[in-house]
């Protein structure tokens, strides 16, 4: 009997990490997987009068369940791995090629960024670099 319970502990354990990881992907509305490209730019000069600006031809990531990406920002490197915290809303970007680095991030090829869901916009704010008063990108799902 007691052999059952412990079993029973570590499934209810494991199904309530599993849902936890799964709710954000599977929710349609907060969904990072699939391919994402930036249509605007948010930069603040520090008197709070900042606002989105078009951008044309934005770049890209797409983002698989498997916990990869690609990207075409950076022309050195265009792959790697994610991690999402949905408790502190940090998403990492691990691009997995030999000695990239943009010179802004740390540690070189990691860039952390703190994202929200804006009705079916993802917008991503730097952690990476000092903005007086906002900066930020806003991708728009593509397929």
């Amino acid at each position: 009997m007691i052999k059952s319970e412990k079993y029973f502990g570590v499934l209810l354990a494991l199904l309530f990490i599993a849902c936890n990881n799964n709710d954000f992907a599977e929710n349609p509305e907060q969904s990072i997987i699939g391919t994402w490209q930036l249509i605007e730019t948010l930069s603040d000069i520090g008197d709070g009068s900042g606002d989105w600006k078009s951008v044309m031809d934005g770049y890209t990531y797409t983002f698989d369940s498997n916990g990869g990406f690609t990207s075409n920002r950076f022309a050195e490197c265009n792959r790697g791995a994610y991690f999402i915290n949905t408790t502190d809303q940090h998403l990492t970007l691990d691009y997995s090629c030999i000695h990239f680095t943009q010179g802004i991030e740390q540690p070189p090829g990691t860039f952390v960024e703190q994202f929200t869901f804006e009705t079916n916009d993802l917008i991503l704010n730097p952690t990476y670099v000092f903005c007086v008063e906002s900066c930020g990108w806003k991708f728009r799902k593509t397929n």
